[in-house]
């Protein structure tokens, strides 16, 4: 059950950085109806996908792994749990210009984005890419030992 549980977080957590960069590409070109649908779509897995390394974690720190101890003794855990809270805040902007679109979208029209907006929201993708990346360092250094406070 542990390998399990390690293989659907770490999916879990590869969906998310997938999703993230589909995103970003799409907000790269000229936006279409139809690459607003997607984005919205890709932006409700990366909430589910979320919610799975989020459920998982907590299932692997508490039951499975080196043990709650363990981890609550980790430097490295609480800032990758840090970096989590993070990322999960500053993708409240984005997700809500998102759910902004699909009332147009449903009526068949494409949503009024600026140049500006455009930008804003790769510059919030790419530092959750950032700092999501920052999480797979903390996650090697608390595998390691390293940063481990206590006896």
């Amino acid at each position: 059950m542990n390998s399990a549980a390690a293989f659907i977080h770490h999916l879990a957590f590869l969906a998310i950085m997938l999703m993230l960069s589909s995103e970003m590409l799409l907000l790269k070109q000229t936006l279409t109806l139809e690459s607003a649908k997607r984005i919205i779509r890709y932006d409700a897995i990366y909430g589910m996908a979320a919610g799975f390394v989020l459920v998982i974690g907590g299932l692997r720190v508490m039951y499975f792994e080196k043990g709650a101890y363990y981890y609550m003794h980790s430097a490295p855990f609480f800032a990758k749990m840090a970096l989590f809270i993070l990322v999960g805040l500053i993708s409240i902007y984005p997700t809500m210009t998102f759910l902004k679109w699909n009332k147009s979208i449903k009526q068949g029209i494409l949503p009024n984005v600026t140049e500006a907006q455009t930008r804003t929201l790769r510059l919030i993708i790419h530092v959750e890419l950032t700092l999501l990346g920052l999480m797979i360092l903390c996650a090697v250094l608390m595998a390691k030992g390293i940063g481990y406070i206590g006896n």
